[in-house]
């Protein structure tokens, strides 16, 4: 199991109008990431981010971007968003025609990939592509909408894809999103993540770097 933990601050709770003060304050706070959600209404039913934002964001960041899609059929934006500033694309298998692809296509454009499934979806869909992809995101809520309570059912994943990795000699980041605070943290970090997402903690708190430490 990887060592070092990775705190990647969810952009989906930033104040939007204050976008860039919040990436600064993210950064100045201690985090390693920041997670820039995409969704298309359709994939998830929310509709978040799109190219325009990642452009902004992608000019002033001073830390990794960890581009998150949500969007049916991803391939059709990974160029795009590479160029934009994405360091990391992370793409759901179960919105890919071809999860391969998708992850060739964004190491070809010499960007980190991850692959991630939702809760009901189980860890044998992603087995084929454990040794191909950086990656690996085990959704701990429903993909679509930020705030949402951690949901305990997913920690077996998490167990089970750093199994599956360690067995294979696989050097694997498993990262977690969805009610990631001070308590679940240490639950996911037992269970194998090294890679934790966090928004409305992170941004909700009145000491972010402290906020930080604690998912640590």
């Amino acid at each position: 199991m990887k060592n070092k933990i990775i705190v990647s601050a969810s952009l989906l709770s930033a104040d939007f109008a204050n976008l860039g003060r919040d990436c600064e304050r993210a950064a100045a706070g201690g985090c390693d990431w920041l997670h820039f959600d995409i969704m298309d209404g359709l994939f998830v039913p929310s509709i978040s981010f799109g190219g325009p934002v990642l452009q902004c964001v992608g000019e002033i960041a001073s830390i990794p971007i960890d581009v998150h899609m949500m969007v049916t059929e991803p391939a059709r934006y990974i160029e795009r968003y590479c160029e934009l500033g994405a360091s990391l694309i992370t793409v759901h298998t179960e919105a890919c025609k071809d999860t391969a692809a998708a992850i060739d296509m964004i190491h070809g454009l010499g960007k980190r990939a991850g692959i991630a499934i939702k809760p009901a979806t189980p860890v044998s869909e992603i087995v084929p592509y454990l040794g191909k992809a950086d990656m690996v995101l085990v959704m701990t809520v429903e993909p679509g909408f930020g705030g949402q309570p951690f949901m305990s059912e997913t920690l077996g994943k998490i167990t089970e894809v750093r199994r599956l990795a360690d067995e294979r000699g696989i050097d694997l980041d498993i990262q977690v999103d969805g009610g990631i605070n001070g308590e679940t943290a240490s639950l996911v970090k037992q269970a194998g993540a090294n890679v934790l997402v966090s928004g409305s903690y992170l941004f909700g708190s009145a000491d972010f770097s402290a906020a930080v430490d604690s998912l640590r």
